[in-house]
């Protein structure tokens, strides 16, 4: 395979290339021999770029790429979201390849030239766009945006920072609330909802798991309390159990969530026509009891797959968005030890699939895969980085696709990959290092994010700009800068005074010293 005699004449190894590219080196070692489809043409231009290869040598590989591939009305995202093209190994750039490598080239470019009447043209290697991911007038950064699931019962909250609260897993689906048409037992739902309005918290109650009485033909969910995963035979029982909690905690409950999961059969068997409905009804009722009230679209998952993104898609041109104030969405990682930035490509490809649909609702990361909790857990190390940047990434989403909050999963469990706090006991080195970013961006203001080459930083490089007031009342410009894998050496930033670390610390530092960035957080403070 082309790729595979660029890599070998780069004389890098697949870490250093997975440093440089934004791709783990195992995924890249399957691209690289062939035993991995690359999913789009610019995944491998960055793997090509960063191998040192030429545009003619580009355009040859790209044209051997497309000879193979098959039709395909939806294609699966990237394993990691496409990196900003690295700039060239200049040792390798410009020597010659192998004669048997010019015939294979020459080969491909002769099979695609001679193809069937119709076939696409080869796309041209991308654009080179130099600048910030995005940028923005200066803008707040909202405590709610760092928001946990509750995975508990007893009301207590956080013992740490944070700016929100999800209930879910917490004793509060519908079949716990209403276990007889028409008796409710708000015990649990009301020492939740106290507890929150005692820390001054804003909480967002989900509405799902549909009591067996009311479906008793219907799957059951994947609980085990008899939640069903059908919508009710008739939704009339809906309709009431949605007006009662509504006017129950009108005032109390900043959101309603209309639906864990609506494209996962796991936790929805019913049709989008369906849910759709019980959204317009949802959202009418509970306005009518509470017009400040915030209505979330039902969740949608399984965004790594293109059935998932199918079935959001349906959702969306089927107008349930018409019907909600916000969309829920689930941005998790493949598996927990992924770095959690590539979530951006399951982010983006969602924005794209409601922009396809005509809709641009404010969109809140709600959850992750069910599947979470039979993940191997994180050495500490790794927790506290993962935590964070699980933040910092939702931030970088925010301008570009326009997500305004995230709630981790979960508060209160022990038995999780990234455990923030487990009931009763204190919180962890990731949840204090998470409240450290908190008081860091307490009063900051973001303007862009943006990574690698494009912002002339190394490719493995992330970085987000922020106004923040100083004791005179002034408003100096600040960086936090972080890898998704790997270190790197960066120029400290014009102006730059101290380096801040999550563990509290601080050291002094001068414009253009040289900054040691790694998988951990720092920021850059300056005049």
């Amino acid at each position: 395979m082309l790729l595979q005699i660029l890599k070998k004449r780069s004389g890098q190894s697949y870490a250093a290339l997975a440093r440089r590219t934004y791709i783990s080196s195992s995924t890249l070692h399957r691209y690289c021999t062939g035993k991995a489809r690359i999913p789009d043409a610019a995944v491998l231009t960055s793997i090509a770029r960063a191998c040192g290869a030429t545009d003619q040598e580009i355009l040859e590989v790209t044209q051997a790429w497309l000879a193979d591939q098959e039709p395909a009305s939806i294609q699966e995202p990237a394993s990691t979201p496409p990196a900003v093209p690295a700039h060239p190994n200049p040792a390798a750039r410009g020597k010659p390849l192998r004669r048997g490598v010019v015939l294979i080239a020459v080969a491909a470019l002769l099979l695609t030239a001679v193809g069937p009447p119709g076939a696409p043209p080869v796309p041209a290697p991308p654009q080179w766009v130099s600048g910030p991911s995005w940028v923005v007038a200066p803008m707040p950064v909202a405590s709610a945006r760092f928001g946990v699931t509750m995975n508990a019962d007893t009301g207590e909250m956080p013992g740490f920072r944070v700016g929100a609260v999800r209930f879910w897993d917490s004793g509060t689906r519908w079949t716990q609330l209403e276990p007889r048409r028409g008796e409710y037992d708000w015990t649990v739902a009301d020492r939740l909802v106290k507890g929150a309005q005692r820390a001054g918290l804003p909480a967002l109650f989900v509405i799902g798991g549909t009591p067996a009485w009311a479906a008793p033909n219907a799957p059951r969910m994947a609980y085990p309390d008899g939640s069903r995963a059908a919508p009710p035979d008739d939704l009339a029982d809906w309709e009431r159990f949605v007006r009662a909690l509504a006017q129950r905690y009108r005032g109390r409950v900043e959101g309603y969530e209309l639906w864990p999961v609506g494209n996962d059969s796991r936790f929805y068997t019913g049709d989008t026509a369906t849910l759709v409905e019980m959204t317009r009804r949802a959202n009418r009722i509970i306005k009518r009891a509470d017009p400040k009230a915030i209505v979330v679209c039902p969740g949608m998952g399984r965004l790594w797959s293109a059935e998932g993104r199918e079935l959001l898609r349906r959702f969306a041109e089927t107008g349930g968005y018409e019907h909600c104030d916000v969309a829920s969405i689930k941005l998790h990682q493949r598996i927990a030890s992924d770095p959690p930035e590539t979530v951006l490509t399951i982010l983006a490809a969602a924005y794209r699939t409601m922009h396809q649909a005509g809709v641009h609702p404010p969109v809140w990361s709600t959850g992750t895969t069910h599947d979470i909790v039979l993940q191997q857990p994180l050495d500490e190390a790794r927790a506290i980085d993962h935590a964070v940047r699980f933040y910092l990434t939702g931030l970088y989403g925010s301008a570009s696709s326009n997500l305004q909050r995230t709630y981790f999963y979960a508060w209160g469990s022990a038995n999780l990959p990234v455990v923030l706090q487990a009931e009763g006991g204190a919180p962890t080195r990731a949840a204090l290092a998470v409240e450290q970013l908190q008081r860091w961006l307490a009063h900051a203001q973001v303007r862009a994010c943006g990574q690698g080459a494009a912002i002339r930083l190394p490719a493995n490089v992330w970085q987000c700009e922020f106004t923040m007031p100083d004791v005179a009342g002034r408003y100096p410009s600040a960086v936090l800068r972080w890898t998704h894998t790997g270190t790197a050496s960066t120029p400290a930033p014009p102006g730059a005074t101290q380096v801040h670390k999550l563990d509290g610390t601080s050291t002094p530092v001068a414009s253009g010293d040289s900054l040691d960035i790694t998988t951990r957080p720092v920021l850059v403070t300056g005049r």
